[in-house]
């Protein structure tokens, strides 16, 4: 059984409320839940956090790493275009992790296409919504097992 963590950035809290149009209409504690029973199925424990602040975020992975998580599922939210200290962060835990994105990114502002956790993600999911939580976790279990086969 490894360890993951599902990691949410600032504003993720008013899923659900905060511009539907764009983020959808599942609220967050629901996204965290299916994860949690889809983690499960996958035979991993998964552990949940959300935060508006960049230090508890922070505080948060560097934890992960004391704590054996094999695996991140990181959605930083506004933190993606301005956040160098995450990005740090993640570098000096060498924990995988992938990237992930409710709404296309690359379809909005200017602003919004450049992230400071691209290129070091596992790997990235732009625009499926909630869904892209759940394919997120198969992807890192995915990822896991073809680490131990090797």
């Amino acid at each position: 059984m490894s360890s993951f963590l599902l990691l949410n950035g600032p504003n993720l809290n008013l899923l659900g409320s905060r511009e539907p149009e764009v983020y959808g209409a599942t609220r967050l504690e629901d996204i965290e839940a299916n994860c949690i029973d889809v983690a499960e199925e996958l035979g991993h424990q998964l552990d949940c956090f959300q935060s508006n602040a960049e230090h508890e975020l922070i505080d948060r992975v560097q934890k992960a790493a004391a704590d054996g998580v094999d695996f991140i599922i990181f959605n930083p939210g506004a933190f993606t275009h301005t956040s160098i200290a995450l990005r740090d962060a993640f570098l000096a835990v060498a924990i995988p992790f992938i990237e992930i994105h409710l709404s296309n990114t690359f379809a909005r502002e200017e602003f919004r296409h450049n992230s400071y956790f691209s290129d070091i993600a596992q790997s990235c999911l732009f625009g499926f919504g909630a869904l892209g939580y759940e394919l997120a976790l198969h992807a890192a279990s995915q990822h896991l097992a073809k680490a131990e086969e090797q």
